[in-house]
């Protein structure tokens, strides 16, 4: 089970997150938000302890109405541009 970075991050990424991380898993891209590689996450919890705006959960206790944001990080190593796209779409809504 990996960690997902949700809707808090967006426009405050902050990187604590990504400095306590030991397997380097989340990109700080360019981009509104950063995302957690689900396939190198090894599940440790401390990016979830280190994040200050509280947008860090693992995948199954994700809140349903940021669930799409697993499917968005785990898109982002696959197609950032589409991952781009699915979060503009969210911040729209």
């Amino acid at each position: 089970m990996s960690y997902v970075i949700a809707e808090p991050c967006i426009d405050n990424m902050d990187q604590s997150c990504v400095s306590v991380c030991p397997v380097d898993c989340i990109t700080e891209p360019d981009d509104r938000k950063l995302y957690i590689d689900p396939d190198a996450c090894i599940d440790c919890g401390a990016c979830e302890r280190a994040c200050p705006n509280s947008a860090i959960f693992r995948a199954d206790q994700l809140p349903a109405e940021w669930a799409r944001y697993a499917a968005i990080d785990a898109a982002w190593y696959r197609d950032p541009l589409a991952a781009r796209g699915e979060v503009e779409l969210l911040v729209a809504s």
